[in-house]
């Protein structure tokens, strides 16, 4: 039987890791500055990849872990995985990839990653990969405009002219052009150096309160709506998802632990 151990990882082209993100996540966006592609194999088929880079926004993320040196950290990028992978593929290709990162660069201390808790996910995958919540935020960073879905800071750059001093995503959401997803943002770190954890500069925050703040998501449906609209059938099916999600989490950590 397949099971998640039949997969291998291993560095590939950023042109093969791009394809296959373009094709494979709900997004169907890459991030330009992904530096890092690991690419996920079974039966020497490319069915999943993992990219990390720079954050866009790296003088202020650094300041996540106190005395984080500039090249001291990365985030991970861009996750796409295809149906044809075994369960429990996320983790065990992510617990993979920080080993093949701690060896091959030991100069990084931590990664960070966010979960679309608006159009994807709230991170299931990164909580049972070892990773630590360390921001729940109601969603102002992604846009509806034009019938289409954009990063807030895609329209804040030089390709979009200020209006009246203001930049161009304020001008369109204050008059009523773009409007924000509903849902939330959540983000994820994972501690490679020994202190890094000990270096955070904002509190851990319990997994719990993805549910008590209403963010839960999966499969880019929210659980609190799927609760509220329908009847006790579908939330039968609520519960099981979310008891799948607790599931796949605690047999992901005993994953994780075999592959380090």
């Amino acid at each position: 039987m397949v099971s998640a151990k039949n997969i291998k990882i291993a560095p590939i082209k950023r042109q093969h890791a791009d394809a296959l993100v373009k094709r494979l996540h709900y997004s169907g966006k890459v991030v330009p500055n992904s530096q890092l592609h690991f690419g996920v194999f079974l039966e020497n088929r490319l069915e999943g990849v993992m990219q990390f880079g720079a954050s866009m926004d790296k003088r202020r993320t650094k300041m996540l872990v106190e005395d984080t040196p500039w090249n001291g950290f990365i985030e991970l990028n861009r996750m796409a995985f295809s149906d044809k992978l075994p369960k429990n593929s996320e983790s065990r290709a992510i617990a993979i990839a920080v080993k093949l990162i701690k060896k091959h660069y030991p100069h990084i201390q931590w990664i960070i990653s966010f979960a679309d808790a608006t159009q994807c996910g709230d991170g299931a995958i990164y909580r049972a990969s070892g990773f630590c919540l360390t921001s729940i935020k109601v969603n102002k960073q992604m846009l509806k405009w034009k019938g289409k879905i954009i990063a807030k800071k895609t329209l804040d750059n030089a390709n979009y002219p200020k209006i009246n001093g203001k930049y161009y995503s304020r001008y369109l959401i204050e008059t009523g052009q773009a409007t924000p997803l509903p849902g939330y943002q959540l983000r994820y770190v994972y501690f490679i150096h020994p202190t890094a954890k000990q270096r955070l500069t904002v509190p851990i925050i319990p997994f719990s309160r993805i549910a008590e703040m209403g963010a839960s998501m999966y499969r880019g449906q929210s659980m609190r709506e799927k609760q509220a609209n329908v009847g006790t059938t579908d939330t039968a099916t609520v519960q099981l998802r979310s008891s799948r999600s607790n599931s796949l989490e605690n047999k992901a950590n005993l994953e994780s632990k075999e592959v380090s």
